[in-house]
Protein backbone atom coordinates (compact mmCIF):
# COMPACT_ATOMS: atom_id res chain seq x y z
CA UNK A 1 0.00 0.00 0.00
CA UNK A 2 1.15 3.49 -0.66
CA UNK A 3 1.80 6.18 1.92
CA UNK A 4 -1.29 8.26 1.05
CA UNK A 5 -3.54 5.22 1.39
CA UNK A 6 -2.07 4.49 4.82
CA UNK A 7 -2.67 8.09 5.87
CA UNK A 8 -6.32 7.85 4.76
CA UNK A 9 -6.86 4.55 6.59
CA UNK A 10 -5.32 5.98 9.77
CA UNK A 11 -7.51 9.09 9.56
CA UNK A 12 -10.62 6.97 9.02
CA UNK A 13 -9.72 4.89 12.08
CA UNK A 14 -9.33 8.06 14.14
CA UNK A 15 -12.70 9.25 12.86
CA UNK A 16 -14.37 5.94 13.75
CA UNK A 17 -12.81 5.83 17.20
CA UNK A 18 -13.68 9.47 17.90
CA UNK A 19 -11.83 11.81 20.18
CA UNK A 20 -10.61 14.26 17.54
CA UNK A 21 -13.25 16.87 16.87
CA UNK A 22 -15.91 14.77 18.61
CA UNK A 23 -16.30 13.21 22.02
CA UNK A 24 -16.01 9.45 22.12
CA UNK A 25 -18.91 7.29 23.21
CA UNK A 26 -16.84 6.33 26.25
CA UNK A 27 -16.48 10.03 27.13
CA UNK A 28 -20.18 10.68 26.59
CA UNK A 29 -21.16 7.83 28.91
CA UNK A 30 -18.44 8.25 31.53
CA UNK A 31 -19.87 8.67 35.00
CA UNK A 32 -23.47 8.31 33.83
CA UNK A 33 -25.66 7.17 36.69
CA UNK A 34 -27.62 4.00 35.89
CA UNK A 35 -30.86 5.67 36.96
CA UNK A 36 -30.51 8.24 34.13
CA UNK A 37 -30.15 5.74 31.27
CA UNK A 38 -33.91 5.69 30.63
CA UNK A 39 -34.75 9.34 31.35
CA UNK A 40 -36.40 11.41 28.60
CA UNK A 41 -35.91 15.04 29.63
CA UNK A 42 -38.13 17.88 28.42
CA UNK A 43 -40.43 15.54 26.48
CA UNK A 44 -37.70 14.39 24.11
CA UNK A 45 -38.65 11.22 22.23
CA UNK A 46 -35.61 9.18 23.27
CA UNK A 47 -33.45 8.30 26.23
CA UNK A 48 -29.70 7.75 26.49
CA UNK A 49 -30.39 4.00 26.45
CA UNK A 50 -32.37 4.30 23.22
CA UNK A 51 -29.59 6.35 21.63
CA UNK A 52 -26.88 3.89 22.69
CA UNK A 53 -28.93 0.92 21.50
CA UNK A 54 -29.69 2.72 18.22
CA UNK A 55 -25.96 3.30 17.68
CA UNK A 56 -25.35 -0.40 18.28
CA UNK A 57 -28.08 -1.58 15.92
CA UNK A 58 -27.23 0.80 13.08
CA UNK A 59 -23.48 0.21 13.30
CA UNK A 60 -24.02 -3.57 13.38
CA UNK A 61 -26.26 -3.32 10.31
CA UNK A 62 -23.64 -1.31 8.38
CA UNK A 63 -20.90 -3.75 9.42
CA UNK A 64 -22.94 -6.79 8.38
CA UNK A 65 -23.91 -5.15 5.08
CA UNK A 66 -20.24 -4.40 4.40
CA UNK A 67 -19.07 -7.96 4.87
CA UNK A 68 -22.03 -10.23 4.16
CA UNK A 69 -23.89 -10.51 0.86
CA UNK A 70 -26.74 -12.43 2.44
CA UNK A 71 -27.40 -9.84 5.17
CA UNK A 72 -30.91 -8.46 5.15
CA UNK A 73 -31.10 -4.91 6.45
CA UNK A 74 -33.64 -4.17 9.11
CA UNK A 75 -36.94 -2.34 8.59
CA UNK A 76 -36.41 1.42 8.85
CA UNK A 77 -37.06 3.03 11.27
CA UNK A 78 -38.90 0.55 13.50
CA UNK A 79 -36.16 -2.05 13.87
CA UNK A 80 -33.40 0.51 14.48
CA UNK A 81 -34.85 1.98 17.68
CA UNK A 82 -35.65 0.09 20.87
CA UNK A 83 -39.18 0.53 22.14
CA UNK A 84 -38.24 0.42 25.83
CA UNK A 85 -36.82 3.62 27.32
CA UNK A 86 -34.31 1.88 29.55
CA UNK A 87 -32.24 -1.29 29.49
CA UNK A 88 -33.64 -4.36 31.20
CA UNK A 89 -30.65 -4.46 33.54
CA UNK A 90 -26.95 -3.65 33.84
CA UNK A 91 -26.06 -6.66 31.69
CA UNK A 92 -28.17 -5.35 28.80
CA UNK A 93 -26.49 -1.94 29.10
CA UNK A 94 -22.98 -3.41 29.35
CA UNK A 95 -23.61 -5.79 26.44
CA UNK A 96 -24.76 -2.93 24.22
CA UNK A 97 -21.67 -0.85 24.95
CA UNK A 98 -19.36 -3.87 24.51
CA UNK A 99 -21.02 -4.74 21.19
CA UNK A 100 -20.59 -1.18 19.89
CA UNK A 101 -16.86 -1.43 20.64
CA UNK A 102 -16.51 -4.94 19.19
CA UNK A 103 -18.37 -4.07 15.98
CA UNK A 104 -16.35 -0.88 15.53
CA UNK A 105 -13.14 -2.89 15.93
CA UNK A 106 -14.37 -5.49 13.45
CA UNK A 107 -15.22 -2.75 10.95
CA UNK A 108 -11.74 -1.23 11.42
CA UNK A 109 -10.21 -4.64 10.65
CA UNK A 110 -12.36 -4.78 7.50
CA UNK A 111 -11.24 -1.27 6.60
CA UNK A 112 -7.59 -2.34 6.84
CA UNK A 113 -8.07 -5.54 4.86
CA UNK A 114 -8.93 -4.51 1.35
CA UNK A 115 -9.77 -1.95 -1.30
CA UNK A 116 -11.83 0.71 0.43
CA UNK A 117 -12.86 2.24 -2.92
CA UNK A 118 -14.26 -0.88 -4.55
CA UNK A 119 -18.02 -1.21 -4.76
CA UNK A 120 -19.42 -3.69 -2.28
CA UNK A 121 -20.52 -6.53 -4.60
CA UNK A 122 -23.98 -6.96 -3.11
CA UNK A 123 -24.67 -3.24 -2.74
CA UNK A 124 -25.85 -0.60 -5.16
CA UNK A 125 -22.73 1.53 -5.31
CA UNK A 126 -21.58 1.60 -1.69
CA UNK A 127 -17.93 1.10 -0.77
CA UNK A 128 -16.14 0.40 2.50
CA UNK A 129 -14.98 4.04 2.44
CA UNK A 130 -18.59 5.22 2.23
CA UNK A 131 -19.67 2.88 5.03
CA UNK A 132 -16.78 4.07 7.24
CA UNK A 133 -17.80 7.70 6.75
CA UNK A 134 -21.45 6.85 7.35
CA UNK A 135 -20.71 4.97 10.59
CA UNK A 136 -18.51 7.79 11.87
CA UNK A 137 -21.03 10.49 10.95
CA UNK A 138 -23.99 8.57 12.38
CA UNK A 139 -22.23 7.75 15.65
CA UNK A 140 -20.91 11.28 16.15
CA UNK A 141 -24.40 12.70 15.65
CA UNK A 142 -25.98 10.44 18.25
CA UNK A 143 -23.08 10.75 20.70
CA UNK A 144 -23.67 14.51 20.60
CA UNK A 145 -27.33 13.83 21.41
CA UNK A 146 -26.27 11.75 24.41
CA UNK A 147 -24.20 14.68 25.67
CA UNK A 148 -27.14 17.04 25.11
CA UNK A 149 -29.45 14.76 27.10
CA UNK A 150 -26.89 14.61 29.88
CA UNK A 151 -26.76 18.41 29.92
CA UNK A 152 -30.55 18.61 30.12
CA UNK A 153 -30.47 16.08 32.96
CA UNK A 154 -27.83 18.11 34.79
CA UNK A 155 -25.44 15.16 34.54
CA UNK A 156 -22.69 16.47 32.25
CA UNK A 157 -19.36 17.79 33.34
CA UNK A 158 -18.84 21.34 32.13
Amino acid sequence: MDHQHDILINELIKLLEGGGAHATLKDALSGLSANLRGSKPHNLPYSIWQLAEHIRIAQWDMLEFSKNGSHQSLKWPDDYWPKEAEPADDDAWNNTIAQIDADRNEFIALLKSGNIYAKIPHGDGQSILREALQIADHNAYHIAEIILLRRLLGAWKS
